[in-house]
């Protein structure tokens, strides 16, 4: 039986990055040794981590004056890591869901924090709009996509300050204008790598003005002079990259998959908006991620949650359990996942209905 992994992260890898990645931790690049064993400062792994970089930009069509750094600590050690460089005085945040309001708790260890807006009176069901943010902000931080709950902000914000997104969830999934941003970060076990890897995405010119002492490893410029090597790198993690961003420039780039993306997502969306037995979680479609889609049972059916849970588990789709915290389903959509996964879990939907109705 065919498996669908729908996990939120870590999370369904294209086959060409994993088994390019298999081949190289038993032979790398015909040294004779394992991608696990080989030095960082090998000429063989460096021109790996230069590449990387390399077609990151390229994707993404990074301006000059960023810099593309591999770290580690994931994304939760950005959160820290931010205000640490950016911090001066005030910053702003967003407030759309836990990874959010994580990054915001540690921000207010360095100075003053603003949160502009949020949507926690409404489980963080949607993204609030026409919020002020403080012009003597030092940045405003948003979370493109909120995993958990669902949400996702599709579109580039215009603001007069540096604006600083982790995008761990939604990267590579959709055109984004970098000039927009001061700087965008992630781990990267959702739509590029292993778990271990935590990509930056940084703004040389926002960086040197904050008054406080900065430890060495936890300075964006250390890493920018080193060139990621200042300490050892997650090294077989930045190699799968290499193959992730290989395949995304084989199949089109970013473009093709954001169209492939909206197609995975209307059909499962469409099947939670028509089926009797289910209901999205999140009402406004333009708040809907394209990367996790949420959905519970409808009223009158919710004693078969996990009925269905175990239907579906039986029936190859694997992780659709929705996070702890908020029960119900979520189908991650992530770019590797392919449509007739999405299109296998509508018709295990379908037959379920048939069973209750």
């Amino acid at each position: 039986m065919k498996k669908h992994n729908f996990y939120a992260g870590p999370s369904i890898l294209p086959d060409y990055t994993i088994k390019n990645t298999a081949e190289a931790l038993i032979n790398f690049y015909g040294t004779g040794l394992s991608l696990m064993e080989v030095s960082h400062r090998d000429k063989e792994f460096i021109e790996v981590n230069d590449e990387a970089q390399r077609l990151f930009k390229e994707l993404l069509n990074i301006p000059e004056g960023y810099h593309v750094l591999f770290l580690g600590g994931g994304a939760s050690l950005q959160f820290a890591m931010i205000p640490f460089n950016l911090l001066n005085k005030k910053a702003a945040y967003l407030n759309t869901g836990v990874w959010a309001s994580k990054a915001l708790k540690e921000a207010k260890g360095f100075g003053e924090v603003v949160e502009v807006a949020s949507s926690k009176d409404a489980n963080y069901n949607y993204i609030p709009t026409n919020f002020a943010i403080p012009a003597d902000a030092d940045y405003l931080h948003i979370t493109t996509n909120n995993t958990i709950y669902g949400t996702e902000i599709h579109t580039d914000m215009t603001v007069d300050i540096p604006l600083v997104a982790d995008m761990s969830s939604d990267i590579f999934s959709r055109p984004i204008d970098v000039s927009k941003y001061a700087m965008i970060y992630g781990g990267a076990q959702k739509n590029l790598a292993p778990a271990g890897l935590t990509f930056v995405i940084v703004r040389e010119d926002i960086l040197g003005k904050v008054d406080r002492y900065i430890p060495t490893m936890l300075d964006y410029r250390t890493h920018i002079k080193e060139g990621s090597m200042f300490n050892t790198p997650p090294v077989v993690p930045i190699f799968a990259a290499l193959q992730t961003l290989k395949w995304l420039e084989n199949n089109g780039g970013i473009e093709a998959m954001y169209q492939k993306n909206l197609e995975k997502a209307a059909v499962l969306y469409h099947e939670i908006d028509t089926n009797p037995i289910f209901k999205g979680t999140v009402a406004n479609e333009k708040d809907r991620s394209l990367m996790n889609i949420c959905w519970v049972m409808a009223e009158g059916y919710e004693q078969y949650e996990k009925e269905f849970l175990t239907f579906a588990t039986e029936r190859g789709m694997i992780g659709i359990k929705g996070h702890r915290s908020v029960g119900g389903f979520r189908a991650s959509t992530y770019n590797a996942l392919p449509k007739e996964s999405v299109e296998a879990l509508v018709a295990v939907m379908q037959e379920f209905k048939a069973l209750k109705l």
